[in-house]
C-alpha cells in the first residue's frame, strides 16, 4: 500500500478550501471515505452542504461552531463559548485520526486556530502524530508554522498577485 500524505494548503490567496474540496471529490470517486471538518467558517459554512446530498459520494462534513458570525467578529463572551465548540471539533479530529475513521481527512482552516490563539502548534502536532500511513490529511489556513513542518509531506502556498 502506498503511503498517504499530509498536505497543507496555505497562504493569503483564495482557493485553499476549494483545492481541498476538489481533492476530496477525487478521493471519494476513487472509493475512499472522506471526512471534512471545518473550522472558523462562520456564515460561509453552508456552502459545502450540497456534497452530503450527493448519494454516490462518501463525504461527511462536520462543523462544531454554533455562531453565524465569523470568530473574529464575536464579542469576548461569544468567543469563549465558540472556543469550547471549536476545541470539541479538534478533539473529534483527534478521534477520527486515532480510530482510522476515514481514508481522507480535510481539516479546513485548522491553521487559523493558531492565528486566533484557540489551539497551539503542540496540540495540532499531537493530533498529526496519531496519523497512520493509510490516511491522507489536508490542512488549510493562512500560515504554515515551522513547528509543524516535521509532520507534513507537502506545502502548497497560494498567493494573490497584484494587478497594475
Amino acid at each position: 500500500m502506498e503511503k498517504e500524505l499530509t498536505e497543507v494548503y496555505c497562504g493569503a490567496g483564495r482557493g485553499k478550501t476549494t483545492m481541498a474540496i476538489g481533492q476530496s471529490l477525487r478521493a471519494s470517486k476513487q472509493g475512499k471515505s472522506v471526512i471534512i471538518i471545518q473550522f472558523l467558517k462562520g456564515s460561509e459554512r453552508q456552502e459545502l452542504d450540497f456534497l452530503e446530498e450527493l448519494d454516490e459520494l462518501d463525504i461527511k462534513i462536520f462543523r462544531f461552531e454554533r455562531m453565524e458570525s465569523c470568530y473574529d467578529e464575536l464579542n469576548d463572551q461569544e468567543k469563549d463559548e465558540e472556543k469550547r465548540n471549536i476545541l470539541n471539533g479538534l478533539n473529534f479530529a483527534r478521534k477520527v485520526i486515532a480510530t482510522q475513521e476515514c481514508d481522507f481527512l480535510v481539516l479546513d482552516e485548522i491553521l487559523g486556530l493558531l492565528d486566533n490563539g484557540i489551539a497551539t502548534t503542540e496540540m495540532i502536532a499531537d493530533i498529526l502524530k496519531l496519523k497512520d500511513e493509510s490516511m491522507h490529511i489536508i490542512m488549510t489556513g493562512r500560515m504554515m508554522p515551522k513547528e509543524l513542518e516535521d509532520y507534513v509531506d507537502s506545502v502548497t502556498t497560494i498567493t494573490t498577485r497584484e494587478t497594475v
